[in-house]
C-alpha cells in the first residue's frame, strides 16, 4: 500500500511563508510527475486545482496564481516533493494535496494522493 504523507501546513499571517513536504515510498518506485493541488474553502473535492508540478526531468510548471511566489522541488534519491510558499495571501487558504504519478520497479504505473494538509492564511 503506497502512502504519501504531507506535512508543513498551518496558520500563517499574510506575507508569510510555509514549506509543505510530501514523503512517498522509501523504495520500489520511481516518479514520473509529482504535483501539489489545493482545494479552496467551499469547493468540492473534485474541484481541486493544480498548484505546481515537477517531472522526472526536473521540468516544472506552475499555476498563474502562484508564479513567482511558490517553488516546487523534488527530493534527491527518494520519492518526495516540497512546496516552498512565500508571500502567502488569504486566497491561498486551502487544503493542499500531494499527488504522485509513480512507476513501480515491476513496471506498473499508478497515481497516488496524500490525505492533505491545511494551510490557513489569516491575520
Amino acid at each position: 500500500q503506497v502512502q504519501l504523507v504531507e506535512s508543513g501546513g498551518g496558520l500563517v499571517q499574510p506575507g508569510g511563508s510555509l514549506r509543505l513536504s510530501c514523503a512517498g515510498p522509501a523504495s520500489g518506485f520511481s516518479y514520473n510527475v509529482l504535483s501539489w493541488y489545493r482545494q479552496a474553502p467551499g469547493k468540492q473535492f473534485d474541484q481541486r486545482e493544480l498548484v505546481a508540478r515537477i517531472n522526472d526531468g526536473g521540468f516544472t510548471n506552475y499555476a498563474n496564481f502562484v508564479k513567482g511566489r511558490f517553488t516546487i522541488f523534488a527530493d534527491s534519491g527518494k520519492i518526495g516533493v516540497n512546496l516552498q510558499m512565500n508571500d502567502l495571501q488569504s486566497e491561498d487558504t486551502a487544503k493542499y494535496y500531494c499527488k504522485a504519478d509513480l512507476t513501480s520497479w515491476s513496471g506498473g504505473r499508478s497515481v497516488y494522493w496524500g490525505q492533505g494538509t491545511q494551510v490557513t492564511v489569516s491575520s
